[in-house]
């Protein structure tokens, strides 16, 4: 009742009501075409249907299916006033290439015809009509099918129950929309969109063609596989475009690809759309440019990139235009089009079929005008094919037209399977409840043995319906150039589910080279360096950031850089981790040997001054400072100098532990002569005064050298219980030094002893210095004590600022800074102590007597 109602209905003004709701629920909002051409469309008369008849295809028979092919590429504009019948308007830009498609499906009906095991006892007939490539002619050209061409009340004899169309995704899905409320099965040849696979929208739709997430995710791959991580993309602005584009960012997500643009387009402002496309594409660090376009489309753009003469761009078509003959005899494209890598559909010979289409003439079939409309435009007063070569013609690559074949055969066998029934050829089988009489064929059931339809065609693989769709299987393509300056198609790979083979060394680039193309935002980034995305950009585009000191990266695109274990540092390139050098401070560098030559020319003066004062050592001013006690000052002064070299060379046991001890003995016995020295001055003053003549008699020769001794024994005992609890050992400071291990020795653990050793020569130095101060009045033309009082500011001042500069100092300038020190502090002493004296002894001997130095103290 309802199909009767939705037939009859059309004839009436009830009918746009049903349409709306079957086509407004699918494509409705969603940019498709407006009210008004529905309207236009739904409401033609239904005497016009003759002229579809006139620009169809159709053999009588048992059986119908229906048929729906784009012959022409360029429809009309509305007549929105309605004036003229919207399916009366004429088509232009006849296609050959779809003709081809169209006697694919008249091919296959002869074919299954003449097989005496399917469908045997019946005929089976089509009817074909014009899609124009547009929504209206498509709707109406289906509905004219089911309808058949003059319904009564129900159906027609000559309706059909299965449609095989249409090429377009869109419309393939305002198709099954509309006829699905009828169950009227929809198998589409080209119809590739995901959405379509969606069995709760489009129960009653098919196709021979896998759905466009395979070809986008075998597209994904190929960029992967390629490394080409800018990828460009131009798409139709429809269910097609959008999602193939949508299926490839999904599936290259986490990859490291990127698209660099994304351009659509419409029909309806091709030209302008395809002059912005062609520029972004010219403007764009892209190489790689992904196509999802009909092949008219595609011609537009390459041709528009022809023109601005961008040549060096790797095109992906998708299956729509990959194996266009058109595109590939445009000899306007061999620069652009050339090493073009496709997807396309997967294809099988067909024999007979170039014989078919060969034996065809305008005047064998006179009734049909598509025919006749090739023939003037294509072939002119050729008698016949044979030896005519043209896209209508060519069949060594049969794609569209093998889906269109295999669509015929799906039908074929689920009416096979709807319609098989033991005694049919009895005058009673149609009383039979389970057999179907072919003129009363249900639409639902059909559309139920249709998902059980398993078959296999006479060559080609096992084929069956999952849902909607087909197990998927691409080939992959590639345009060749060839020498008559034209292209042509070669397969170099195929992709059948998940496993995808391909001969890369049979693919030729648009770069004439064996390598692929690169395309990238930005270079890997070499050993060495990091990847740093830049802000506000794709993460395939970033920067290379050199590795820190002592992290390193050892492959190409690292994320990050990995830090060298403690013993490791960095090579200067950044991409090893190797042994660190030792550092320390050698007698063979520059430092090392300047302190070297400071201290030892220290050491020769300290010598050169003893020689002279041991000459002079009956003089009275040599005599009157307490000889003695100026040959042990020189002594240990001589030990000072020395004593440095110890913290000169590379750190060992024996050296860390004379180190120290050398430099606290050294200095003590050096400040306890200069205490002790400060005391007798003292003293011999105070005993040349009335009473106090017994001073110098209890602080005699032998108690200044007693003193002496006591003064550096307390020095030698605490050296010797810090070396024995916890003296200081070679260590590697693996600090911030860098690529370089600081060999020194370690105070960690005997600090307490060092503090002990510099705190007991300050104290000897401050008492020094104190009564060095206190006796620098005391009369006498040559007061010693006024010499000890300098020595000991600069010895002070020298240790004072040698702290922060010590706690400071990095690796070996720690050992440098403690070297300078102790040269200072001795050079000081040194100075200021014995260049007057020696001024005197060696540059004024006159001063050098008795007199002279009692002239001060008698005055």
């Amino acid at each position: 009742m309802f199909l009767s109602w939705f037939i009859s209905g059309w004839q009436n003004s009830a009918m746009p009501l049903l349409l709306l709701w079957a086509v407004g629920r699918d494509v409705g909002g969603r940019g498709g075409w407006g009210l008004e051409v529905v309207l236009a469309t739904v409401c033609s008369r239904w005497d016009q249907s003759e002229a579809l008849d006139h620009r169809s295809l159709s053999q009588d028979g048992d059986v119908l299916i229906g048929g729906l092919f784009p012959f022409h590429n360029q429809p009309p504009a509305p007549d929105l006033r309605f004036t003229t019948p919207l399916d009366l308007q004429p088509c232009a830009s006849f296609q050959g290439q779809q003709m081809r498609w169209a006697h694919a499906m008249v091919f296959a009906v002869d074919e299954i015809n003449r097989d005496p095991f399917l469908l045997p006892g019946l005929r089976l007939g089509y009817r074909i009509l014009d899609s124009c490539i547009m929504h209206p002619w498509c709707l109406r050209g289906a509905l004219s099918l089911v309808a058949g061409r003059s319904p009564q009340y129900g159906r027609s004899a000559d309706s059909v129950s299965l449609v095989i169309g249409d090429a377009s995704s869109t419309q393939s899905m305002i198709l099954a929309s509309t006829l699905g409320p009828l169950s009227v099965p929809v198998i589409s040849y080209q119809a590739s969109c995901p959405c379509l696979s969606d069995r709760s929208r489009y129960p009653n739709f098919f196709r021979t063609i896998p759905s466009d997430v395979f070809q986008a995710r075998t597209m994904a791959r190929l960029a992967q596989r390629f490394s080409w991580s800018w990828v460009g993309a131009v798409a139709v602005d429809n269910d097609y475009g959008r999602l193939g584009i949508q299926v490839f960012q999904e599936e290259v997500q986490g990859t490291g690809v990127c698209l660099a643009f994304f351009e659509t387009f419409t029909r309806a402002t091709l030209a302008r759309d395809m002059e912005r496309a062609a520029g972004t594409i010219q403007a764009s660090s892209a190489r790689v440019i992904l196509v999802f376009a009909w092949y008219t489309d595609a011609r537009a753009l390459l041709l528009e990139l022809a023109k601005r003469n961008v040549t060096d761009r790797q095109f992906l078509a998708s299956e729509a235009w990959s194996t266009s003959t058109e595109l590939l005899q445009n000899p306007a494209l061999f620069k652009v089009a050339r090493g073009v890598l496709g997807v396309a559909i997967g294809s099988a010979p067909m024999p007979g079929f170039s014989a078919h289409l060969r034996g065809l003439h305008p005047s064998q079939h006179p009734e049909d005008w598509l025919l006749r409309e090739l023939w003037e435009m294509e072939f002119g007063g050729a008698e016949t094919l044979w030896g005519v070569e043209s896209s209508f013609t060519d069949t060594s690559q049969l794609r569209t037209s093998y889906s269109v074949y295999l669509a015929v055969y799906a039908a074929a066998h689920a009416l096979h399977s709807l319609l098989s029934c033991p005694n049919r050829n009895t005058p009673s089988w149609g009383n039979n409840p389970a057999c179907s009489p072919p003129h009363n064929l249900s639409p639902a059931e059909l559309l139920q043995h249709l998902k059980r339809v398993n078959f296999t065609p006479p060559l080609g693989d096992e084929f069956y319906f999952r849902g909607a769709d087909i197990p998927a299987a691409y080939d992959l393509v590639n345009w060749w150039p060839t020498n008559k300056g034209s292209l042509k198609l070669a397969t170099i790979g195929e992709v059948k589910g998940s496993d995808l083979r391909i001969d890369e060394s049979a693919i030729q680039w648009i770069t004439g080279s064996n390598e692929p193309p690169k395309s990238v935002c930005s270079e890997s980034c070499p050993p060495g360096t990091r990847l740093a995305n830049r802000k506000g950009q794709p993460v395939c585009c970033f920067d290379c950031i050199p590795c820190s000191d002592g992290e390193v990266s050892n492959h190409t695109g690292s994320f990050q850089c990995e830090r060298c274990p403690e013993e490791l540092w960095s090579n200067s390139e950044q991409t090893a981790c190797i042994l660190r050098q030792l550092e320390f401070l050698s007698f063979n560098e520059t430092m090392g040997i300047t302190l070297t030559t400071a201290a030892l020319s220290g050491a020769a003066v300290t010598v050169g001054v003893f020689v002279v004062f041991l000459y002079h050592r009956h003089t009275p001013l040599v005599r009157a400072n307490n000889s003695e006690l100026s040959f042990l000052l020189l002594l240990s002064l001589k030990l000072c100098f020395l004593c440095s070299l110890v913290f000169i060379g590379q750190p060992s046991v024996w050296a860390c532990g004379l180190q120290q001890a050398a430099f606290g003995i050294s200095f003590v016995l050096c400040l306890s002569c200069l205490l002790v020295k400060t005391i007798v001055v003292l003293a011999a003053f105070r005993s040349s005064q009335p009473g106090t003549g017994a001073l110098m008699r209890r602080f005699g020769p032998s108690q200044q050298r007693g003193s002496v001794c006591i003064v550096t024994c307390v020095q030698v005992v605490i050296c010797a219980v810090w070396l024995f609890l916890s003296p200081p050992l070679p260590e590697r400071d693996l600090g911030l030094q860098g690529s370089k291990v600081v060999l020194k020795c370690a105070a960690v653990g005997s600090m307490e002893g060092f503090s002990l050793v510099l705190g007991y020569i300050g104290l000897l130095a401050s008492l020094c210095l104190l009564l060095a101060f206190l006796a620098r009045k005391l009369p006498d033309n040559f007061n010693e004590a006024k010499l000890i009082t300098f020595s000991m500011l600069i010895f002070c001042a020298v240790w004072v600022a040698f702290i922060p500069a010590y706690v400071s100092s990095p690796g070996k300038f720690t050992v440098a800074v403690e070297i300078f020190a102790i040269l200072a502090s001795s050079y000081g002493l040194l100075v200021c102590i014995f260049a007057p004296k020696c001024y005197i002894i060696l540059l004024r001997p006159e001063r050098n007597t008795k007199k002279q130095m009692m002239a001060k103290y008698q005055t």
